[in-house]
């Protein structure tokens, strides 16, 4: 369409089949008839995220220099699977699924079509069945002419009147099970695992346990979701309670020994834990904050109090004086530096109100204070 409003020559070229030499064909076409009449080439690619990344730097430079205007269609993220430089010189627009009504009325044409469809077959299709096809369709047209075809190929021809009745039972027959979207290398991969780990921070067990069900069944590898389990224990949960990342490892451990389909039950114990145990990110916001210190500001060396003092020759060289031994005071608390000076912009591990925490929070106030553990 857009080819043929502007005025354009149109090329079509499917990343799947063809590669650079195929390429270079098409390039040199495309510049062969801009010398003769001026026009330029839509250049339309079609699974653009089958390209590598030579194909990809091969068709820069025409891109740039007008040789070609390159559409590309790809049913993956193109931000995962196009080169930059790429993306930098195109325009982006995301298709989003049809809705019910749209494969309704897709469906609803396949049947009435004489050239293409079901027209000058007698046929009919029940309004569960025709629910059922929309439903595990999912907002592809292409799902649910597929189930339509499936559907239609499996119901019996009454001899009588010559019709087709496609019921429920017929269409759920013909389409056993729904393949679930889901690409572990592409963004719904990464779209679902976020709502996962997301649900487990709100504290929603049953959203979690949804989210781990799709995975499972999907195909994802549940040693991949075991160790996000580990991650967000540590990060989302830390010591608010200390035996979520001890589930959490319990369950990646299980994994690994027992494998899947079982396996899944572990995975479900331990999300829910997680769902349902006390939050906190004080752990995560700690080694974030002393890292980037540790990148931004001067490292001086150890403080000589706190060096290794084991080793032969350390105490002539002073290591270890002045170190004051904590089980030697009461209460097994001294005041001392720890941190060499300069090296810390701020306090890094805050513990917040929330469960085990609490009671760290209360003892780190008290010592900072009294300057006792009493």
């Amino acid at each position: 369409m857009i080819a043929h409003h502007t005025r354009a020559r149109f090329e079509n070229f499917s990343a799947v089949t063809s590669g650079i030499p195929e390429m270079r064909k098409v390039i040199a076409r495309s510049k062969e008839q801009r010398k003769i009449d001026g026009r330029k080439t839509i250049l339309f690619v079609d699974e653009i995220h089958r390209f590598n990344k030579a194909q990809q730097d091969a068709l820069l430079p025409h891109v740039e220099d007008g040789t070609v205007i390159r559409i590309g269609a790809t049913t993956e993220n193109p931000y995962f699977e196009v080169n930059t430089p790429l993306l930098s010189r195109a325009r982006i627009f995301r298709f989003e699924p049809l809705s019910d009504e749209n494969v309704r009325l897709i469906i609803e044409r396949a049947l009435n079509d004489k050239e293409r469809g079901y027209g000058n077959e007698k046929i009919t299709l029940d309004d569960d069945a025709l629910a059922h096809i929309i439903y595990i369709a999912e907002g592809d047209a292409r799902n649910a002419l597929n189930a339509l075809e499936s559907a239609v190929a499996s119901a019996d021809l009454d001899s009588e009147t010559g019709t087709k009745k496609v019921t429920l039972k017929i269409a759920e027959e013909a389409v056993q099970k729904r393949v679930l979207k889901y690409d572990r290398n592409g963004d719904n991969h990464y779209d679902t695992v976020s709502a996962y780990i997301k649900s487990m921070r709100g504290s929603d067990p049953d959203a979690a346990v949804y989210w781990l069900a799709r995975m499972l069944a999907a195909g994802e590898d549940p040693k991949f979701v075991a160790r996000r389990l580990v991650i967000a224990a540590a990060e989302d949960i830390g010591n608010a309670d200390p035996m979520a990342l001890v589930v959490a490892n319990a369950a990646a451990q299980a994994v690994m020994f027992v494998g899947m389909p079982e396996a899944q039950i572990p995975l479900a114990q331990a999300t829910v834990y997680l769902a349902c145990a006390p939050k906190s990110n004080a752990s995560y916001m700690a080694i974030s904050r002393a890292s980037s210190d540790v990148m931004e500001r001067k490292g001086p060396p150890v403080p000589v109090h706190l060096r290794d003092s084991h080793y032969p020759g350390a105490k002539v060289l002073g290591h270890g004086k002045g170190y004051k031994y904590p089980h030697d005071f009461p209460g097994h608390y001294v005041e001392q530096e720890y941190l060499p000076p300069g090296a810390q912009s701020g306090p890094y591990y805050e513990p917040t109100e929330h469960g085990h925490e609490a009671k760290f929070k209360q003892r780190l106030e008290r010592l900072r204070k009294t300057g006792s553990d009493e």
